[in-house]
């Protein structure tokens, strides 16, 4: 195990290149499932849940080529059966249920572990069996695995009583082949479910509404292989921002969609720092004092939940008190603790953070909790006076692609060392 050594108080500047996006990716390969030919999925980013998921449409018979290299994975999945994944690497990452709706819905039948990936409290998979059930299925939970076996999916009429983004994605993925018309209500609108729904009307299916809050959706009896390029990842654009605002002069984020990020935008104007936008590029230019906001996050186009941790570590440098209020994950708060190490002014009450600066931070040990954690350490290292010492680096590999080598090629100063025995026991315990 690693852990990254930042040397903080080096100014940023340059450009940086987005990769695709994580939670798009992460849907998009289990939907190949669903074709009968082969599906080629570019603009890949090299992060480890990609490789995870790899490896498990191999386990179920898929022959996989994936390029981190070419940003590709070539899936061909004529051969894959419904063998059930139980354990294993199913359990690592999050977003192992896409495979719940893209298995149901080519085999009729699914058995998958329970998901694992960051721990941000309860986050409850009770919308996506509801979405399930009112297609067909049955679904029941023994010895930690979730069983979903059905005699034929049905289309029908479903309401999440929750915003959901990955309930939304798992029905729509369940839904493509069953028979009649599937109407999803009060469903996510993220860039990312377009992203999945312009993939799957490629492979054939017939989507409307994707991307507004009800989606209608007419099964058809089979889905072809296609080729797909994954949208720009909206919260990596959004953490190099942040980045900027913290401690860049002229920063320009390119591949991105600006539109994706407005209320990021619109904070950090209404914090005093000047953005300027064109068709896939953003400029940050640092002009100095930052004064505080308060933020809420909410489902898309509101504030990104993901991004409230990178922002939060922004705020300690800004004046003023700010409130940062976590509308989607109570326990999304545990990178507080270690930006206090680090010296910053701030409590929690209930669902939000409140924030007093401007505070100069200084290096310490922390560790990342998750994987936006890890990006808000990663902010705070870098904008703190000495060396910070981050551990939990596997949470942000998760989704950061070549995140030093981007870091480096903007003037920052970070290395990798590898933890020490003592450290190990620490991490172990």
């Amino acid at each position: 195990m690693e852990k990254l050594m930042i040397e903080g108080g080096h100014p940023i500047e340059g450009t940086v290149q987005i990769s695709g996006a994580k939670n798009s990716a992460v849907a998009l390969i289990p939907a190949a499932i669903l074709a009968d030919t082969p599906v080629t999925i570019d603009n890949l980013p090299g992060i480890s849940d990609v490789q995870l998921l790899g490896d498990l449409l191999r386990e179920i018979g898929g022959e996989v080529e994936l390029s981190l290299a070419d940003q590709e994975i070539k899936i061909d999945p004529s051969n894959m059966i419904a063998m059930p994944l139980p354990n294993g690497k199913v359990k690592k990452l999050r977003a192992s249920y896409y495979l719940m709706g893209a298995m149901l819905g080519k085999f009729n039948k699914a058995v998958i572990g329970l998901p694992g990936g960051c721990n941000l409290g309860p986050r409850p998979i009770d919308q996506h069996i509801k979405g399930f059930e009112a297609l067909g299925a049955r679904v029941t939970n023994e010895q930690g695995a979730i069983y979903l076996r059905a005699d034929e999916l049905r289309g029908a009429r479903i309401y999440l009583d929750v915003v959901s983004v990955g309930a939304t994605i798992n029905i729509m993925l369940a839904a493509v082949r069953a028979k009649g018309q599937t109407i999803i209500e009060n469903a996510a609108k993220e860039p990312e479910i377009i992203d999945v729904a312009t993939l799957l009307t490629s492979m054939g299916a017939k989507i409307k509404g994707a991307g507004t809050n009800v989606i209608r959706i007419d099964g058809v009896d089979s889905l072809k292989g296609c080729r797909h390029s994954i949208i720009p990842d909206r919260i990596e654009a959004g953490t190099y921002m942040i980045l900027a605002a913290a401690i860049g002069q002229k920063v320009i984020i390119d591949n991105i969609i600006p539109y994706h990020v407005d209320s990021l935008i619109a904070k950090l104007r209404e914090m005093g720092v000047s953005v300027e936008t064109n068709d896939d590029q953003v400029l940050i230019h640092n002009t100095g004092e930052k004064k505080g906001v308060d933020i809420k996050t909410l489902v898309y186009p509101g504030f990104p939940t993901d991004l409230q941790q990178p922002f939060t570590t922004l705020l300690t440098q800004a004046s003023g008190t700010s409130i940062v209020t976590d509308t989607i994950y109570n326990a999304r708060f545990k990178h507080i603790d270690e930006l206090r190490r680090m010296g910053a002014n701030v409590k929690v009450e209930g669902r939000s953070a409140i924030i007093n600066g401007k505070t100069p931070l200084q290096g310490a040990k922390v560790r990342a909790s998750d994987l936006r954690a890890g990006a808000a350490l990663v902010v705070a290292g870098l904008t703190a006076e000495g060396v910070t010492e981050l551990s939990g680096l596997e949470h942000v590999d998760r989704g950061y692609e070549n995140l030093e080598k981007k870091l480096l090629g903007l003037g920052a100063k970070l290395w990798r060392e590898k933890l020490t025995e003592d450290e190990m026991d620490q991490v172990k315990s």
